[in-house]
């Protein structure tokens, strides 16, 4: 499968918006630059059209965007995020890096993530403030699920903290195989990595902690099924927006029977806790 690399050139200060703005129409890998945002799409959903929508929007704000767009094959994908993907350490205690880094000493969890052409390397704000809160949750002996798990790196490092089943769903085919990957290179080869979307949890068992950092909209939809499938007492972790929606997600989440307990914000982003 080929892939579509638009290369946006904006100032720095539009990159998340433009980021959450995108995932909207199918663009799910991105990597800042020197010269603003590089987007990833396959060849088969891309628009132009909807891409000159997107940035449109932000004309009087930010002035003409311009962008290139380049044809890439998956396998050239590796080159990329090695030139890139720099080790990372979050919250003193977690380290994520890929397998060409050495390891670190004196970390208490350590993941080594190879993204490929998944979302999930801990360097966007919204995977590192999901590890600061899963970091705060008890997940020993405990079902978890993790929705729109990229990388999977979150159902990896819920692993790492002893939980006792694993359900990682996300959905494209790649990023699926990527999951399992890197869930057998992190020693947790348990985790059950299935593509679709909340669709899948029909028939499941309830979960004690369920993790999902996907978008706005996609939560709104499914907070419902994220509700219905999540045991009392249990824990919520939601991200992938921004402060300015944390008002319309607290409202859905009340609406389904799930209470507020916390948020941690990133420039803008944010991750909230919630408990049924």
């Amino acid at each position: 499968m080929d892939f579509i690399q638009i290369t946006l050139f904006a100032p720095a200060e539009f990159n998340d918006i433009l980021t959450a703005e995108l995932s909207q129409y199918g663009y799910d890998t991105f990597m800042e630059t020197d010269e603003g945002l590089c987007a990833y799409i396959t060849e088969a959903v891309f628009s132009e059209a909807d891409l000159q929508e997107v940035l449109n929007k932000y004309r009087e704000a930010a002035g003409e965007i311009k962008y290139t767009i380049e044809k890439i094959e998956k396998k050239n994908w590796n080159e990329e995020w090695e030139k890139n993907f720099e080790p990372l350490l979050i919250a003193g205690i977690c380290s994520v890096r890929a397998s060409f880094h050495p390891k670190p000493a004196d970390v208490t969890y350590d993941i080594v993530i190879n993204p490929k052409m998944s979302f999930g390397t801990g360097h966007h704000e919204t995977t590192t403030l999901m590890i600061e809160n899963q970091l705060t949750v008890d997940h020993a002996g405990k079902r978890v699920l993790d929705m729109g798990c990229g990388t999977g790196i979150l159902a990896i490092l819920a692993c790492k903290l002893g939980a006792a089943e694993l359900l990682a769903v996300d959905i494209e085919d790649w990023t699926v195989e990527n999951a399992r990957e890197n869930a057998e290179l992190n020693g947790c080869p348990d985790i059950d990595v299935r593509l679709g979307d909340a669709a899948v949890l029909a028939g499941e068992q309830p979960f004690e902690v369920i993790l999902a950092n996907i978008n706005r909209n996609v939560l709104l939809a499914d907070l419902p099924a994220y509700a219905q499938i999540l045991t009392p007492g249990g824990t919520l972790i939601l991200s992938g927006f921004y402060t300015e929606d944390l008002g319309q997600i607290k409202e859905k989440a009340a609406s389904v029977g799930l209470d507020f307990k916390n948020n941690r914000i990133k420039n803008n982003w944010v991750s909230a806790v919630f408990q049924k």
